[in-house]
């Protein structure tokens, strides 16, 4: 009943976080389910919130995450460190990606075509994968798991 109240820093983020990555899922795949039933209204309005949850949580996620990931550096063997500086190297041009296409479908004069669906899929995979690296590797170091 009180654990919330007593819980760290780094197990109420890293919560909040895993939520949001439940929301961004859910949010992408009502986009895909929308589009294959071509109602581009309910896509776009998907979208929209997607487009607003996912900047918000990369952004949040950026400066949060990885200075905790530093303050944690000690209780972080050397090798998981390695894997998280590789790892934000490696997503930096995705992100950016990943915002301007938002951007540029979630606005309601560009209509929802086989190129935005394709690339949505492809980017909704790369997320997939960014989502399942930070919650194995980055999330339970955080939460104080040595494994």
């Amino acid at each position: 009943m009180f654990g919330s109240l007593f819980d760290s820093k780094n197990h109420k983020l890293v919560r909040k976080w895993e939520e949001e990555h439940k929301e961004i899922v859910a949010l992408a795949l009502k986009v895909i389910d929308a589009y294959d039933a071509n109602d581009e209204k309910t896509a776009k309005q998907a979208l929209k919130d997607l487009k607003s949850l996912a900047v918000d949580h990369v952004m949040d996620e950026d400066l949060k995450l990885f200075n905790l990931m530093k303050e944690e550096s000690g209780k972080i063997d050397q090798k998981t460190q390695v894997m998280v500086e590789d790892f934000i190297a490696g997503f930096k041009h995705t992100k950016v990606a990943l915002i301007n296409f938002l951007a540029k479908y979630a606005s309601p004069d560009v209509p929802l075509n086989a190129e935005f669906y394709i690339t949505f899929k492809e980017l909704a995979d790369i997320l997939s994968q960014r989502i399942s690296f930070e919650e194995a590797n980055l999330y339970s170091k955080l939460n104080g798991d040595q494994s």
